[in-house]
């Protein structure tokens, strides 16, 4: 017996008319201004082999992964994260493409969470890709295209969040404990579970380290968390990244203001392919955040190329949903219907063909009657019907 034929599989869902048309509205005004920015589109496959996200399993764990086999049982994957099969085609078929290189991509993405949480299995993303620099001009670009495309929506607000994920991994690293327990601290300072963060971390031990990463999550808001932060602990390594975020909000307000900015350095990622600056993205009337990325110059390295990148992806459906609330849409209603006497059949084809070459939306009548045709025009609010038969004039 059936019990599945008429539903989705959880985290999916079906997309029907005006949403449809609003996302491909979203998708082409994005895709505008990747364009002028000089960045090329490219597609990577659905279904890659499992080898190319196992590289480092800390990015995307297997239980997270749909998979499935070929035809000679090795092992493949529902495309869980677009930068790195990108990272693979970087590494190979465009290896020797003059640097920098400027991609874009609009694809899905699959990732399954435990029990979803409400969250979608399945993702539509469109994004860009910086190749080959790792000058704080390639971070600029990169972000500057962020803001223009936060700003490019219907929202009447939007805000943007960056980071350095260096100054975690500098602190933690400084703890004598192993990847797993760091992986922990990690959790808990992304979800600012600080109830949680205090226990474990004074399970580790009561210093200087320790109570920093306490802070962690609470250095967020204005200018004034470097300073904050500094006071926290201070080292070369540490004060060299605090000095480069904070010249990098200085640069990013000017074209953003202060007040749609803010500093974030307990933002963590969980993708750990980032390597210093990380963005996130944030519309009115979406609680999380609709674009994130950030810098990952150790990734394309795992595929044989050694060369620095920065992007960042956008959640489509998310700024769909966002459209949605601040759109009215008008779905297109045909200009006429073509009706065909018996034995007019070819010459009813033949001239809602040449009222579409006029830019004019036709439709062909399907019923067997004038009458059934102006019934439906009624229904469908369509006010010009023309009747091809055997007068020497086609009747309106």
């Amino acid at each position: 017996m059936k019990k599945n034929d008429l539903i989705t599989p959880e985290g999916t869902r079906d997309l029907l008319f005006d949403e449809c048309i609003i996302r491909q509205s979203v998708e082409e005004k994005l895709h505008r201004i990747f364009k002028n920015r000089g960045y090329s589109e490219l597609l990577t496959p659905l279904i890659e082999f499992y080898d190319v996200f196992n590289h480092n399993e800390e990015y995307f764990p297997q239980e997270k992964l749909f998979k499935l086999t070929d035809s000679k049982g090795r092992l493949l994957v529902l495309r869980p994260d677009n930068t790195i099969p990108i990272a693979r085609i970087v590494a190979t078929r465009l290896k020797d493409t003059h640097l920098p290189m400027r991609l874009y991509y609009n694809q899905c993405i699959f990732n399954m969470a435990p029990s979803l949480k409400g969250r979608s299995a399945q993702t539509s993303q469109t994004g860009i890709e910086l190749i080959g620099s790792d000058s704080k001009m390639a971070d600029l670009e990169v972000i500057s295209t962020a803001i223009e495309v936060l700003a490019s929506s219907s929202s009447n607000n939007f805000s943007l969040e960056i980071g350095d994920i260096r100054f975690f991994r500098e602190l933690v690293n400084k703890l004598d404990i192993n990847d797993e327990k760091k992986e922990i601290i990690r959790n808990y300072i992304e979800a600012k579970n600080y109830p949680a963060l205090n226990d474990f971390l004074d399970n580790i031990g009561k210093n200087e380290i320790t109570h920093a990463l306490k802070k962690l999550p609470g250095l967020f808001g204005g200018e004034e968390v470097f300073e904050k932060a500094s006071k926290l602990f201070s080292d070369e390594k540490i004060d060299g990244v605090l000095r480069n975020l904070k010249e990098l909000y200085n640069k990013i307000s000017q074209i953003i203001g202060s007040g749609n900015l803010t500093v974030d350095l307990g933002m963590v990622n969980r993708t750990d392919y980032y390597t210093s600056v990380i963005i996130k993205g944030y519309l009115e009337g979406y609680g999380e955040e609709v674009l994130s990325g950030g810098r990952y110059d150790k990734l394309i390295k795992d595929f044989g190329y050694d060369v620095p990148a920065i992007g960042f992806a956008v959640n489509v459906d998310a700024v769909t949903k966002v459209e949605i609330k601040n759109t009215q849409v008008v779905t297109p209603a045909a200009d006429v219907v073509v009706f065909a006497a018996d034995g007019f059949e070819m010459k009813a084809i033949e001239t809602a063909e040449n009222l579409r070459k006029q830019g004019q939306i036709a439709e062909i009548s399907l019923f067997d009657t004038a009458e059934e045709t102006r019934e439906y025009c009624r229904e469908k609010g369509i006010s010009r019907i023309i009747i091809v038969d055997d007068s020497a004039k086609e009747a309106e």
